[in-house]
C-alpha cells in the first residue's frame, strides 16, 4: 500500500531530509497526508473599511514606493507603502530582508499581515502571489520545528496527495460514516490540506476528529481483546482463609468501598486472563492496605508480588508499615532503592530471582536489567501517572505475564479516563475510613498572611508541625510570586526559636531531598518550606497545617493533593490558600477549595476549568497526544467514538468482515510498528 511508503519514495526526498520529516514524527506516505494543520490563515482580500485592530487580513493593492531595508542594531525592517483603493497602507516585515527583492514600485502585490487601524499600517506576515482570484482562500498553518519549514512540507504534502490522495482506503466502517454524516479518507485529507471553503475545512475537521478518536479506541479495544484471552493470562489460586486470617488482624475495619475493590481485584486474580485494573482513590482512602491484602493474596499462591513507587521516601514507608503489617505471617518482605547498598542489593538480586522474596517494594530500582523474579505473579504500580507506559511494561516483563494493579490519588474524570486508561478496569474507592479527620480549608489574601503564621505557630506549640509550600523556587522578575527562597527566610523570622525550618526544592540533588524528607518525617524538623516536590508520596502523621502560597497558580487536583499531605494523624487538619487572584477562574478555584473535599468532584471540576493538559501534566500523565482531537473540547465525539469501536468489537472481535479491511490492517501495521499506547 502507498501509505506504508517510506517518504523517501517521493521526489525530493533523500535520507536527509527524511531524517528531518522524523523529527515531526513523519516516516510515511500515511504520516505525511495526515499530518494536518492546526489552524489556517484566511488569505481573502479584506476591504480595510471592515478591518479590525489587530486582525490577521490579506490587502492587495500597488507597491507606491521604493522597498527600503533599514537596520536597528540585530533587527532590520523591510518597509513600503502600498496603494490599496484611496489608502496608502504603510507595511513592514521584520528581518526578511531578502523580501525586498519580492516587490517593485507600481507593481501590484498581496500582503498578508496584523493590521494596525490607529496607524494604517501593516506588519507583514507573507508576500502571497498576486493572482489570488480563483486561488484558494485558506492556508493551513503545521506544527513544524527547525529542522522543516512550513513551504517545505506543504510541497511534499501536496506530491503526495497528487500521486496516491485520490481513493485512499478508509478504516472507519462504511455504516458508521454513513450514520454519523462523516467523510472518507480522501476527502478528509483534500480538506484539511486544501479547502476551498472554511465549511469544506470544518466538515473535514469533523470527520478527522472522529476517525481519530476511533481509531484510537479500535486500538484499545484490540488490546482488551488480547488481554482477555487465556493464553496471556495467569490464574492466581490464592487462599481465601488465608487472606480473610490477615484481614482479621488490621487494627481497624475496611470500610465497604475497600472491601468492594479488594473482592474486584481478587476475583480479577483467579481469572486465568491477564489482570489490567486500576485501583483510583481519593488523599487518604485506603489504597495501601488493599495492595497489601491482594500482595498477600498472591504470596498464597506462591507467587511473589512487586510495588514500584516513585520516591524512596515512599518506598521507605511501605516497606516499614508491610513490614509491620505481616510480622506475624510468613512473608519476607524487601526494599530495593538506588540507596541500597552494593552488597545489600546483590543479596537482593539473588533472593528474587531464587524466590525467597516474596514481596519487593522499590522505585525504578525494581526494572534495572538486573533484576529477576522466580515467579511474579502480581505487580502494582502507586501513583502510577509518575510513570511511562514503558516503565510500566518493562515491570511486567519481569515476571510470568504478571497481573497488573495500577493506584492513583489523583481521581480521574471520566473524559480522562476513557483516554489515559481505556484499556484498564476501574475500581474506585469512593468512601474514607471512619475516624478519619477532617480537613478545614480557609482561603486568605496575601495581606493576611499573618494569620497564616500564627496558625503554623499554634500546630507547633501543640507538638505538630506545618507545610509551607510555593510554586516557584528563585525569584523572577517577570511574575511576582512568593518564592521558596523568600518564604524559608520569611518562616524562619516567624517560627524564631520554636522550631527548625528546612527548605526543599526540585533542582536539590536526590539524596538531599531525601535527608531532609527523613529530618520531617521523623520530627527533627518542625516546618518545612518547598515546591510541589511534596505533592505524592510523603505520609508524615503529626503535620496538621498545609499553607500554599500563590495557591491560585496551581490547578484543583494538585491542590487537593496537597491537602491530602496533613491530616493523616489523629489530630485535627488545616489547609489555608494564600492567593490573591487576577481573574474569574482563580476566585472560582479557591472558593471551590473552601467549599469541596471531595477529589471526583474536584477533578472534574478541575478539567472544566482547565483543560486535559494542565491536570497533572500531559507527558506524566500518559495521556494520548491527539493531533486533531481534543478529549476535553470534543469530548461528545470521543464518547460516541469509545461506544461504537466497543460495539464494533463486541460484534465482530476478529474484525473478519470484509467492510472491516481497511480497519483491521490499519490495527495490524500499528502493532507492528509502535506498539498502542507509545
Amino acid at each position: 500500500m502507498a501509505l506504508t511508503d517510506s517518504v523517501t519514495s517521493l521526489p525530493g526526498v533523500g535520507e536527509k531530509r527524511a531524517e528531518a520529516l522524523a523529527s515531526l514524527d513523519i516516516r510515511t506516505i500515511g504520516d505525511l497526508l495526515f499530518y494536518f494543520p492546526f489552524r489556517y490563515d484566511d488569505l481573502q482580500v479584506k476591504d480595510l473599511s471592515t478591518a479590525l485592530d489587530g486582525e490577521k487580513l490579506t490587502v492587495k493593492g500597488v507597491v507606491a514606493s521604493v522597498p527600503v531595508v533599514g537596520r536597528y542594531g540585530r533587527t532590520s525592517r523591510l518597509n513600503f507603502n502600498l496603494q490599496v483603493d484611496r489608502d496608502v497602507v504603510r507595511v513592514s516585515f521584520f528581518n526578511q530582508p531578502w523580501l525586498k527583492d519580492k516587490v517593485e514600485q507600481g507593481t501590484e502585490a498581496a500582503i498578508y499581515g496584523k493590521w494596525d487601524a490607529n496607524r494604517k499600517a501593516l506588519t507583514g506576515m507573507k508576500i502571497l502571489a498576486t493572482q489570488t482570484d480563483g486561488a484558494p482562500s485558506l492556508a493551513g498553518i503545521y506544527p513544524v520545528n527547525k529542522h522543516v519549514r512550513q513551504s517545505t512540507l506543504k510541497e511534499l504534502i501536496r506530491a503526495a496527495y497528487d500521486r496516491d490522495g485520490a481513493d485512499l482506503p478508509t478504516e472507519v466502517p462504511p455504516a458508521l460514516r454513513a450514520h454519523y454524516r462523516l467523510e472518507d479518507n480522501s476527502a478528509i485529507v483534500h480538506g484539511m490540506h486544501f479547502p476551498d471553503s472554511p465549511q469544506e475545512a470544518k466538515a473535514a475537521r469533523r470527520s478527522a476528529i472522529f476517525r481519530e478518536f476511533f481509531l484510537f479506541e479500535c486500538q484499545i479495544q484490540a488490546l482488551k481483546s488480547a488481554n482477555d484471552t487465556a493464553a496471556n493470562g495467569l490464574a492466581i489460586p490464592y487462599g481465601n482463609a488465608k487472606v480473610r486470617a490477615l484481614i482479621q488482624t488490621l487494627p481497624f475495619a475496611l470500610t465497604n468501598a475497600q472491601k468492594r475493590v479488594v473482592n474486584e481485584i481478587c476475583v480479577d486474580m483467579r481469572r486465568p486472563t491477564h489482570m489490567n485494573r486500576l485501583l483510583q482513590g481519593d488523599v487518604g482512602s485506603g489504597k495501601t492496605v488493599v495492595a497489601a491484602i491482594v500482595m498477600y493474596a498472591a504470596v498464597t499462591a506462591r507467587y511473589q508480588a512487586a510495588l514500584m513507587v516513585p520516591t524512596e521516601v515512599l518506598a521507605e514507608q511501605h516497606y516499614a508499615k508491610l513490614t509491620k503489617l505481616f510480622a506475624d505471617f510468613p512473608v519476607r518482605v524487601a526494599l530495593l532503592t538506588g540507596s541500597t547498598p552494593a552488597a545489600e542489593r546483590k543479596a537482593t538480586y539473588a533472593d528474587l530471582a531464587s524466590g525467597a522474596i516474596d514481596i519487593v517494594i522499590g522505585t525504578h530500582a525494581l526494572i534495572q536489567p538486573d533484576v529477576n523474579f522466580a515467579a511474579l505473579g502480581l505487580a502494582i504500580i502507586d501513583e502510577q501517572h509518575r510513570f511511562g507506559v514503558n516503565q510500566r511494561r518493562i515491570l511486567q516483563e519481569k515476571g510470568l505475564k504478571p497481573d497488573l494493579l495500577a493506584m492513583t490519588a489523583t481521581p480521574i474524570p471520566r473524559t480522562l479516563a476513557i483516554t489515559a486508561y481505556g484499556e484498564m478496569d476501574v475500581s474506585s474507592i469512593d468512601e474514607l475510613p471512619a475516624g478519619r479527620q477532617p480537613i478545614t480549608t480557609i482561603w486568605l489574601r496575601k495581606n493576611q498572611v499573618r494569620q497564616a503564621h500564627a496558625a503554623i505557630l499554634a500546630a507547633l506549640a501543640a507538638g505538630h508541625q506545618a507545610f509551607a509550600i510555593t510554586p516557584l523556587i528563585a525569584e523572577s522578575e517577570k511574575i511576582d510570586l512568593q518564592n521558596a527562597e523568600q518564604l524559608y527566610e520569611d518562616m524562619q523570622h516567624a517560627v524564631g526559636d520554636r522550631g527548625s525550618v528546612a527548605l526543599l526544592h526540585g533542582q536539590m540533588k536526590p539524596a538531599e531531598k531525601d535527608a531532609i524528607m527523613h529530618d520531617f518525617a521523623a520530627g527533627r524538623t518542625q516546618v518545612l518550606v518547598s515546591t510541589t516536590v511534596v505533592e505524592v508520596g510523603v505520609d508524615v502523621p503529626n503535620a496538621t497545617v498545609m499553607a500554599i502560597f500563590d495557591a491560585d497558580r496551581f490547578g484543583l487536583a494538585q491542590l487537593h493533593q496537597l491537602r491530602g499531605r496533613v491530616g493523616r494523624g489523629n489530630a485535627a487538619a488545616q489547609c489555608i490558600l494564600i492567593a490573591d487572584p487576577k481573574n474569574d477562574t482563580g476566585v472560582t478555584r479557591m472558593q471551590t477549595m473552601v467549599t469541596t473535599t471531595d477529589g471526583f468532584k474536584l477533578a472534574e471540576e478541575d478539567l472544566a476549568l482547565r483543560g486535559s493538559g494542565d491536570i497533572f501534566g500531559q507527558k506524566q500523565s500518559g495521556l494520548p497526544e491527539f493531533r486533531v482531537g481534543d478529549p476535553v473540547g470534543d469530548y461528545a465525539s470521543l464518547n460516541v467514538a469509545q461506544q461504537e469501536a466497543a460495539r464494533l468489537f463486541k460484534q465482530d472481535p476478529t474484525l473478519s468482515a470484509p467492510e472491516f479491511a481497511p480497519l483491521r490492517a490499519y490495527l495490524a501495521r500499528q502493532q507492528q510498528t509502535r506498539g498502542v499506547l507509545d
